[in-house]
C-alpha cells in the first residue's frame, strides 16, 4: 500500500513539472494534474493580477486532515498526491494552486483530485486580494466554514 504526498505553501512560481515528477510511477494507470490559474475577469471587473495571504501552519495543517479523511472515505489504496498553493502576488496566467494524484485507475484518480479541490476551498484559512486595472483592489469574500451536524 503506496501513501505518499507533498504538500506545501510557496513563496515562489509553481511548476506543474515539479507535480509531474513526483506522482510520475508506472505502477500508475492514471494521473490527474488539475491547476488553478489567475484568470483576467471576476464579478465583471477587469483583473491585473491576485495575492494570496495564508496562515501557513493552518493551511499545511487541513491540507493534511484533507488528504487524510480521503484515504479514509474514498478508500484509494495505492496513490501519490502533490498539493501546493501559491502565496505572495501572482500575475494573470500564473499559477495558485497545483493538485496531482495518480491512481491505479482513472475513476479514482478524478474522485480523489476533485475530492481535494472542493474540501480545500471550503477548508483551507487561505485569502485573496484582487487587483484590477483601475488601481483599486479587494479581499474577495471566503467561503464560510460550515460545521456538519452528525
Amino acid at each position: 500500500m503506496l501513501h505518499t504526498n507533498i504538500i506545501e505553501i510557496k513563496e515562489k512560481k509553481l511548476s506543474i513539472l515539479e507535480a509531474e515528477d513526483f506522482i510520475s510511477s508506472s505502477q500508475f494507470g492514471a494521473s490527474i494534474f488539475f491547476s488553478g490559474t489567475v484568470r483576467n475577469q471576476n464579478d465583471n471587473k477587469s483583473v491585473v493580477g491576485i495575492t494570496y495571504d495564508s496562515h501557513d501552519g493552518l493551511v499545511i495543517k487541513s491540507f493534511e486532515e484533507i488528504y487524510n479523511e480521503a484515504d479514509q472515505k474514498l478508500n484509494i489504496k495505492d496513490k501519490a498526491v502533490f498539493i501546493e498553493h501559491a502565496k505572495g502576488y501572482l500575475n494573470l496566467g500564473e499559477i495558485s494552486i497545483i493538485i496531482a494524484v495518480a491512481c491505479m485507475h482513472r475513476d479514482e484518480a478524478y474522485v480523489l483530485s476533485r475530492y481535494i479541490i472542493e474540501e480545500i476551498k471550503k477548508r483551507s484559512p487561505i485569502w485573496k486580494k484582487e487587483h484590477y486595472t483601475n488601481n483599486e483592489s479587494d479581499w474577495l469574500k471566503g467561503n464560510p466554514i460550515v460545521h456538519e451536524k452528525n
